[in-house]
Formats: structure tokens, C-alpha cells, sequence
């Protein structure tokens, strides 16, 4: 019985050791050749990325091929704006993408109803309410969005 316990703990530490290492540990040369096209601007430091970037671009090149040539070129000019953002504006945009995924999802589904009706607006309408809501002081958008909280919840 000893002898399997050990086997067992020696097979548990060469797993530890060897899997990270290995899962998504594709070398650039094991792409196929639409993989490497996607991800061409990656090939420099390929094999250098952690295995979980990897595993990350790969998701997406897999993505990139189902999508239509529509959804591509949305996709390029997000990707433009995003780059076009400081570090500080990228960080401010991840930082309340992370509280969005810490919701409930009882309030997650509040969330996009709201953003849905923002969307529904006219361009006008919408432009409006963000002219309102940039002259706001902190205290009064605090303010408001707590009063716009309350009202949710008895909604």
C-alpha cells in the first residue's frame, strides 16, 4: 500500500511539473498555416509567450475563422480605438469590466437593460444625456446613481 502512495505522490508531482509546461506549449513551426497567418504579428516571440497567451490567441484565430468579413472589420476598428487609448483609459476600461463580472447576474441583467435602452436612444438623445452627465460633479453622478440604483431594485 506505501508502495502506491508513493507512486502516486510521484505521479502527482511529475504532472505538477511537466503539465503547465506543456498544455498550449504549441512552437510557432506546429501552427498550421492559417494559425500562423492570423497570428503573424505574434511570430518574433512566439515561443516565448506564456502557454496561457498562447492558448489565448489561439481561441481567437479559432474565433477569427468563423466569423463573417463584416464581424472582421468590426472587430479591426475596436481594435483601433483600443489601441488609440492610454494606459490609463485601457485600465479604467478593465478595471470596470472586472466589476462587471463580479456582479450578480440578477444585476448584470439590470446592466445591459440599461445599456439597452441607452443604445435605443437617437444619437441626438444619447449625446445629450452623456453632455448632462460629463457637467455632473462627482458627488452629484454618486448621487445619482445611487437614487438610479434604488429605483432598479423596486423595479
Amino acid at each position: 500500500m506505501n508502495t502506491l502512495a508513493n507512486l502516486i505522490r510521484r505521479l502527482t508531482i511529475v504532472l505538477i511539473c511537466v503539465l503547465p509546461a506543456s498544455v498550449g506549449a504549441q512552437s510557432w513551426d506546429e501552427l498550421n498555416g492559417d494559425q500562423q497567418r492570423i497570428l503573424k504579428p505574434f511570430a518574433s516571440n512566439w515561443d516565448e509567450l506564456e502557454p496561457a497567451r498562447r492558448e489565448r490567441l489561439l481561441r481567437g484565430a479559432e474565433r477569427w475563422q468563423t466569423m463573417t468579413p463584416e464581424q472582421r472589420q468590426k472587430i479591426k476598428q475596436r481594435f483601433k480605438r483600443w489601441q488609440a487609448l492610454t494606459p490609463q483609459q485601457r485600465d479604467a476600461i478593465k478595471l470596470r469590466f472586472e466589476q462587471f463580472r463580479n456582479l450578480s447576474p440578477e444585476q448584470k441583467a439590470r446592466v445591459r437593460q440599461a445599456f439597452k435602452r441607452f443604445q435605443d436612444l437617437s444619437p441626438e438623445q444619447r449625446q445629450k444625456l452623456k453632455s448632462r452627465w460629463r457637467k455632473l460633479t462627482p458627488a452629484q453622478r454618486k448621487r445619482w446613481l445611487f437614487h438610479f440604483r434604488d429605483r432598479q431594485a423596486t423595479d
